[in-house]
């Protein structure tokens, strides 16, 4: 931990801390690679009283990606299956975000992490440049600091869907888009919410020593 990683983790506890505010919205965003397992034997019948059965080996059917962009204030979450998470993917994703669900806020911010892809320059190189234009004028970007993933809300997301949706072999881009979307349907209509308690204060009160070890100031003071 150095003192950038701080800072912009302070900065973003201060983000969650934000109330809501008329004509904006705030997001957390993330993606998660999949894999795409196939059964080489099929797996036994299922009985009652006895858990699914089925043999060890499997086959590899290649990778897809889970986009998911979360909603502070209303709880709702966005998602999406793609086959990669290229600059395009990003750009896409964010582009039918704000036109199909915010196009009615003036400004959103969200919190991502510094992957090379989630950058305004995805957008001027996959969209047209008014598009790109408007989509970088309405939208602020907060990012978490390096190895710091755990401060985006998105993670607890990825972390329920895990155990909810991706805890058996799934083994197409197809089914696994048609259960990642039944599963966010689903959350979304029992209207699930991330309660988040870490704080600037409770960081600095549980972190002391990372703070003092940072600030050398403090440290030679204390000699």
């Amino acid at each position: 931990m150095d003192g950038q990683y701080i800072a912009n983790m302070e900065e973003v506890l201060d983000f969650y801390d934000w109330p809501p505010k008329e004509g904006g919205a705030r997001l957390c965003f993330d993606e998660r690679p999949c894999q795409l397992l196939g059964e080489v034997i099929a797996a036994l019948p299922m009985k009652a009283g006895k858990a699914k059965r089925e043999d060890n080996e499997y086959s590899r059917n290649g990778t897809a990606v889970v986009l998911l962009a979360y909603d502070l204030d209303s709880g709702k979450r966005y998602i999406e299956v793609r086959e990669r998470r290229t600059k395009k993917d990003y750009a896409d994703f964010m582009q039918h975000l704000l036109e199909e669900h915010y196009a009615n806020q003036t400004q959103v911010h969200i919190v991502q992490d510094n992957l090379n892809t989630h950058t305004f320059g995805a957008f001027y190189e996959h969209l047209p440049a008014p598009k790109a234009r408007a989509m970088a004028s309405k939208l602020t970007f907060h990012f978490t600091p390096k190895h710091g993933s755990w401060l985006n809300i998105a993670e607890i997301e990825f972390s329920a869907l895990a155990r909810q949706c991706l805890d058996r072999r799934i083994d197409n881009i197809e089914a696994l888009s048609e259960q990642v979307l039944a599963w966010a349907d689903e959350r979304n209509k029992q209207s699930v919410k991330v309660h988040w308690s870490f704080t600037v204060d409770t960081a600095r009160e549980k972190m002391a020593t990372q703070y003092e070890n940072v600030n050398k100031a403090n440290v030679k003071s204390n000699n």
